[in-house]
């Protein structure tokens, strides 16, 4: 197993990815969504970051956040956000898909980990920000991001990063990159 080291840098700016467990479709409704909102809102209240894009996929999500200043704990925060997401989603009825996972202490909604990567720089910044709101015409769901309502999409059109049809008939190679 390789030992792998994630890269803190205080104040810095991350893309994640975060899959839930077998890649369940737990994200299909409205209503879960809202409450994995209400768990990002309750974290950044505790431990202060900012979201600078999101996009929620009904088995996963990616989002770049910024860290404040000589801060460098997004660990913490992602366990806030799935530990109080899990809690408050078993409480809606979810049950747990196997006695190993009781006895291990898991719930059977997310996976162990989550995938982190540093933003190196505004370029790094923006193919990112593509990627994510990209990411529900990638999978199939909607043939324009502005179609995905669980999206920073709008937040961006709003603020004149993008124009509401971008990403309608886009090659699919130029944002389907392997990010680094």
């Amino acid at each position: 197993m390789p030992d792998y080291k994630r890269c803190f840098a205080q104040g810095g700016t991350y893309f994640f990815t975060v899959v839930t467990y077998k890649r369940r479709c737990i994200f299909r409704e409205t209503k879960t969504v809202e409450l994995l909102r209400n768990c990002f809102d309750n974290a950044i209240e505790i431990a202060d970051f900012n979201i600078d894009a999101i996009v929620v996929l009904p088995d996963h999500l990616h989002t770049i956040w910024t860290l404040p200043e000589k801060d460098a704990d997004f660990s913490t925060r992602w366990k806030l956000i799935k530990s109080s997401f899990s809690k408050q989603y078993q409480d809606t009825g979810f049950t747990y898909l196997s006695d190993s996972l009781v006895r291990k202490g898991e719930s059977g909604i997310w996976q162990r980990r989550f995938w982190e990567h540093l933003i190196r720089n505004q370029d790094d910044f923006n193919r990112h920000c593509d990627y994510i709101h990209y990411n529900p015409v990638k999978h199939g769901f909607v043939e324009s991001p502005s179609q995905w309502k669980f999206s920073s999409f709008s937040k961006f059109v709003k603020q004149g990063f993008y124009e509401e049809n971008w990403g309608i008939n886009m090659d699919k190679k130029i944002i389907d990159m392997d990010l680094e």
